[in-house]
C-alpha cells in the first residue's frame, strides 16, 4: 500500500472515514477490482454502472467513488446534483486513453452510415460521441435488438467486440482499444494452470483476447463471474479476470478455492490493475475530508453523454447489472 503522508500517522482510518462518511452524507462505492480493504468498508460493491445507478438512487449528497474516472464521470452525469469524488484523479484506464475524443469523431465521420455502440469504459465526450452505451453486462441484450443490416462500430474495446462478432455472427467495425490487464494473460501458463488443476473450470472476462477466451467455461462480467462461482458444483475455479474480484468469491464461498489466471511469466502482477490500485485508505479519507479532487462535467456535454446511457438503460429491459454474458455452448 502506499505509504500514508506523516499528517495521517496514528489515525484509525477506518473510524475516520466512518466518521465523515456520516458527517457528509457520503455513501463509498468499491468496483470489485478494488483493494480488499476499501471493499470492506464500502456502501456498495459491484460493477461500475450497476454503482452508480445505486449512487444516483441513494440519499447521499455525496459519491465516493473508489474505482476509475470514467465509472466517477458515469456517476456523476447520472446525478449532476450530487457532489461526485475520486479518491486519485489519476486513476484512469487504458481502453479510455485508447479511444481520443477527437480520433474517434473522425473515425465516426469517416463511416457515417454506421451507429456507434460503445463501451462505457470511455470518456464522457465518446460517451456524448456515441449512439448507445454498453457495459459488459448488458452488451448481448442491446446487440441483439440491432437489425442484422445496420453498420455498427464498436469501441473501444476490441476483444469485447471481437467476442461479440463471433458469438453472433456479426461484422461490426472494431476500435483497437484493449485492456491491459487482461491483455496480460499468458494462453501458455493458463494451460499449464488447467494441467494443475484437471476439471477446474476457467472464468474469463469477454475484454480478454481470443486465445484465452477459447480456454474460458464461462465468459461474462465480474458481477456474472461472481454469479458463476456461486453455482460452481466443483471446489475450484479460475479466474481470468482482474484479481481482486476474488475477494469477494472467498468471503462468499469460504470452502472453495479461486486462481488467478497467470500473466507471461506465470508469477507477475501483471493481472492488477494499476489505475485502480491507486485508490488508497489514505486517499479515500483525505477525498472525503476536503471533497477533493470532485468531478465536473459541463451541462452540455453531460446531457449528450446521458442521451447514450439512457438508450442503453432502455435497451437493457432491466437486465443491466445480472453481469451475465452466458456460458459458452
Amino acid at each position: 500500500m502506499t505509504a500514508a503522508p506523516t499528517n495521517l500517522a496514528g489515525l484509525d482510518l477506518r473510524a475516520e472515514i466512518d466518521r465523515l462518511r456520516r458527517e457528509k452524507n457520503a455513501v463509498i462505492l468499491a468496483h470489485y477490482y478494488q483493494r480488499p480493504e476499501i471493499q470492506d468498508l464500502a456502501d456498495y460493491i459491484g460493477d461500475s454502472l450497476e454503482l452508480s445507478r445505486k449512487a444516483a438512487a441513494s440519499d447521499a449528497e455525496v459519491i465516493a467513488f473508489c474505482g476509475v474516472k470514467f465509472m466517477a464521470e458515469t456517476a456523476k452525469i447520472l446525478a449532476p446534483e450530487k457532489t461526485v469524488i475520486l479518491p486519485d484523479v489519476n486513476a484512469g484506464c487504458s481502453l479510455e486513453d485508447a479511444c481520443p475524443p477527437e480520433a474517434f469523431k473522425a473515425f465516426r465521420a469517416a463511416h457515417p452510415d454506421h451507429i456507434a455502440l460503445t463501451y462505457i469504459n470511455c470518456s464522457t465526450e465518446v460517451k456524448a460521441l456515441s449512439d448507445i452505451i454498453v457495459t459488459s453486462s448488458s452488451a448481448e441484450t442491446i446487440l441483439a435488438q440491432i437489425p442484422r443490416d445496420q453498420k455498427i462500430i464498436f469501441g473501444p474495446d476490441r476483444h469485447l467486440g471481437g467476442y461479440l462478432n463471433r458469438k453472433f455472427d456479426r461484422d461490426m467495425l472494431l476500435w483497437p482499444g484493449v485492456c491491459i490487464v487482461h491483455e496480460a494473460f499468458s494462453e501458455t501458463e493458463l494451460l499449464k494452470l488447467k494441467a494443475q488443476h484437471p476439471g477446474a473450470p476457467v472464468a474469463a472476462h469477454p475484454e480478454c483476447p481470443p486465445h484465452i477466451i477459447d480456454h474460458a467455461d464461462y465468459v461474462g462480467s465480474t458481477s456474472g463471474i461472481l454469479g458463476y462461482a456461486k453455482q460452481l458444483p466443483g471446489d475450484t475455479l479460475i479466474v481470468a479476470t482482474e484479481p481482486h474480484i476474488i475477494h469477494q468469491m472467498e468471503l462468499a464461498l469460504p470452502g472453495k478455492t479461486f486462481i488467478g489466471a497467470p500473466g507471461a511469466d506465470g508469477n507477475c502482477n501483471c493481472n492488477i490493475c494499476p489505475y485502480m490500485a491507486l485508490n488508497t485508505l489514505e486517499k479515500l479519507y483525505l477525498a472525503l475530508r476536503d471533497l477533493t479532487p470532485q468531478v465536473h462535467i459541463e451541462e452540455s456535454l453531460r446531457l449528450a453523454a446521458k442521451t447514450s446511457l439512457d438508450r442503453m438503460l432502455e435497451m437493457a429491459s432491466g437486465s443491466v447489472g445480472r453481469g451475465d454474458l452466458g456460458a459458452r455452448s
